[in-house]
């Protein structure tokens, strides 16, 4: 289960839209942190490196850490699956991130409205109907 490698230069994607700033996080007493937040923290933490892979290495291990949250999920402890989907969700924003894509905009388009099929707060999509 290997993480991105660390790189405290923030991806180019990520540091034209955080220029000039640089990230407050909340303390780990509050554990609360925004996608934009975590967005920003893995560009600051990884982005070098992970811009060098690109997109194919990047997906590979995604893929790879997909792979063990499966694995979690029929026989992890609450511990491992927790860490498994704390995975997941780096290696999903470090692929946002060497693609160039603002995870909180693309969340904020696709679902803000409520469901993208039906346009419903609760979905309202037949069951066998992906939205």
């Amino acid at each position: 289960m290997p993480a991105p490698s660390p790189n405290p230069e923030p991806s180019t994607a990520i540091a034209t839209r955080t220029a000039g700033s640089s990230p407050s996080l909340p303390s780990a007493a509050d554990r609360s942190i925004t996608f934009r937040d975590f967005q920003n923290l893995i560009a600051q933490m990884y982005g070098a490196k992970d811009d060098k892979r690109g997109i194919p290495g990047t997906f590979m291990w995604f893929m790879e850490e997909v792979g063990e949250l499966s694995t979690a999920l029929r026989e992890g402890t609450p511990e491992e699956l927790a860490g498994e989907f704390a995975d997941v969700a780096a290696w999903l924003t470090t692929l946002a991130n060497v693609a160039n894509i603002d995870l909180t905009l693309a969340i904020a388009q696709k679902y803000g409205s409520g469901c993208p099929g039906c346009q419903q707060l609760v979905c309202r999509c037949p069951p066998e109907e992906k939205p």
